[in-house]
């Protein structure tokens, strides 16, 4: 059943993309046009195969396309949960990407990527790649779709993202974009915030950066701690505790977020020693908890770091295994920008083109 639910979102996902139309659409199994292309595209063995769907992936496809490499994308459908083009799909406006002054949507800036990537030459694969053999050559890659047929590859970058970690609190849903982030520095800026109090969940350096970050444009910065201590580094700490904008709330957990239909307006907290609750007017309220990168499909192939991200070589796109490329949030745990997934894409594309000719 779950693979039918799949394909049947797959469907319409790529109707959406105008990959699929009218004309396309067999109703016999047999001739569905979506397993055709799929068991076509796996029977020749590709240069390199890039695995992701956000800046960093189309970055290096549109690098490796313009080589004349003719790059495979596997851009997932649903990987992780997220829809193909990554996490800037959960965005809204995107104000700090050059060559947008006024601004862009994220999945607007997605899709334009893509369609970059298509106009060059690269073939983009609407599934997601659920394991990888790097253990010889040519790689292997099986996606969902098809895990008996491998797809064997010269060259692999990984460009899978980190997911952040969310509370799942009841409203986070409605108001999610909309008053609830994970990410201060891509939305602190954005007009319903600014003047207006706000909220940051986590006692660690990343929830002192962005509580900083916020008072640039919030009135006032709530930080909400679960037990009574920050462990967040010593000057990181004196940084918090001393600025004049910002609040921290000690053994509080938010447990519900509330708005007016439109915007987030307030979140319940509960004391964790008391359990007593309480609501805090706030119009956002920012996630700084983590992020998981998407590493599960090298776990124990390559070299991760104690977090979980791809270690690659310094000024690299290398990672331990030769010919395999790591690029974006999947090996970027301090910056997590689209502009530095993109650099980093350059960076996979043209390590991965330098190599694959010296195989030549």
């Amino acid at each position: 059943m779950q693979g039918i639910y799949k394909q049947v979102i797959r469907t319409r996902y790529l109707k959406h993309l105008g990959i699929l139309t009218l004309s396309t659409q067999a109703t016999n199994e047999n001739l569905n046009p979506i397993n055709l292309s799929h068991q076509v595209s796996k029977m020749s063995e590709k240069k390199v195969v890039i695995v992701g769907s956000g800046p960093a992936a189309h970055t290096a496809a549109i690098y490796l396309s313009r080589a004349e490499l003719k790059p495979t994308l596997y851009e997932g459908m649903l990987a992780n949960d997220t829809a193909a083009g990554g996490q800037l799909t959960t965005t809204t406006e995107v104000e700090n990407f050059p060559g947008f002054p006024d601004g862009v949507l994220g999945s607007k800036l997605m899709d334009l990527m893509r369609e970059q990537s298509v106009k060059f030459g690269t073939e983009i694969i609407t599934e997601t790649i659920s394991k990888i053999d790097l253990s010889s050559k040519p790689f292997k890659l099986y996606s969902e779709m098809d895990e008996d047929t491998p797809i064997e590859a010269d060259a692999v970058i990984l460009a899978t993202g980190a997911n952040a970690r969310r509370m799942h609190l009841p409203g986070e849903d409605k108001y999610w974009q909309a008053g609830i982030s994970a990410c201060a520095v891509c939305d602190g800026a954005v007009p319903i915030f600014r003047e207006k109090p706000l909220a940051v969940v986590g006692g660690g350096d990343s929830a002192a950066e962005e509580a900083m970050f916020l008072t640039k444009y919030g009135s006032k910065v709530y930080v909400v701690v679960r037990r009574d201590q920050l462990r967040a580094s010593s000057i990181m700490a004196k940084r918090l505790l001393s600025h004049p904008k910002i609040e921290v709330l000690w053994n509080k957990v938010p447990v519900a977020a509330d708005g007016d239909g439109k915007v987030l307006t307030s979140i319940t907290l509960k004391d964790t020693k008391t359990e007593e609750t309480s609501e805090l007017p706030v119009n956002g309220l920012f996630y700084a908890i983590g992020h998981t990168p998407a590493t599960k499909i090298v776990k124990d192939q390559l070299e991760l770091d104690d977090q979980g991200y791809v270690i690659t070589k310094p000024g690299s796109s290398e990672t331990s295994v030769p010919g395999v490329f790591a690029a974006g949030d999947v090996q970027d745990k301090k910056y997590r920008q689209a502009i530095t997934s993109a650099g980093t894409g350059c960076m996979a594309g043209l390590d991965a083109e330098k190599y694959l000719s010296e195989l030549e």
